[in-house]
């Protein structure tokens, strides 16, 4: 059954007859979006591995304002680095028993050799090439169900950023799954997967946004990400 026929039935059966959502339920992903959609009041649910997970209303300092802070970080890079796009909270689609709504994605075109790609209804399907996750009341699944699962769908870098512990994990996939990203010697994070995509995390701990955004200008203007924007302007000349 396709997202069309999926919100043909919404509309055509009552909201009584379609079961409410609850964490812990087990379903396919057709059945767990269709009951999503019939619930508008339910602002965010996640289907992992056939599971379903609610996470608990978001508070401001555990949650909304370092997701603002690393989405505004991950957007500026995609403004300079053109084929890259950024994304909020956007619904992607991995398996027929996993359907995710990440903190903050990061992904690179289709027609220039990223891995997913939007459909008709406007979803993601296939893995972005990086998600970021603000762990707070979810860090226990985000750390280990959501974590095997994105490794699994081949989500190329993961950074999870446990809220109340001040640590950033940001995991490599390599041959055997996750890999953990060693900083450098001034303690900067640099993506394998985005050429200067540099975070500085003690920056980010102390709520300095200049200085994180200033650690990111200076991975702009690195080499490595010279040459991957050109890198992806010879793609999309082919």
């Amino acid at each position: 059954m396709t997202i069309q026929e999926l919100t043909t039935q919404v509309k055509t059966r009552s909201k009584k007859t379609i079961p409410p959502l609850n964490p812990g339920d087990k379903l396919t992903r057709v059945e767990f979006h269709l009951r999503y959609q019939a619930h508008p009041e339910i602002k965010k649910a996640e289907l992992i591995e056939g599971v379903v997970y609610m996470p608990s209303p978001l508070r401001f300092e555990q949650h909304s304002h370092p997701h603002a802070a690393f989405m505004g970080w991950i957007f500026n890079y995609s403004a300079f680095t053109p084929g890259v796009r950024a994304g909020d909270n956007a619904t992607v689609f991995l398996d027929y028993e996993t359907e995710v709504q990440p903190d903050v994605l990061l992904r690179i075109d289709e027609n220039l050799g990223g891995k997913s790609r939007i459909n008709a209804q406007d979803y993601i399907e296939g893995a972005p090439e990086l998600i970021v996750e603000i762990a707070a009341s979810s860090v226990s699944y985000d750390l280990h169900a959501k974590k095997n699962t994105y490794a699994r769908h081949g989500v190329q870098e993961y950074i999870a950023a446990p809220i109340y512990n001040e640590q950033i994990f940001w995991f490599v996939l390599g041959e055997g799954g996750y890999e953990p990203l060693q900083p450098d010697g001034d303690g900067i994070l640099r993506s394998r997967a985005f050429p200067g995509l540099w975070l500085n995390p003690a920056a980010f701990w102390a709520g300095d946004l200049a200085g994180m955004l200033a650690t990111l200008q200076q991975g702009l203007a690195s080499p490595e990400h010279g040459v991957f924007v050109e890198r992806l302007k010879t793609v999309g000349k082919v």
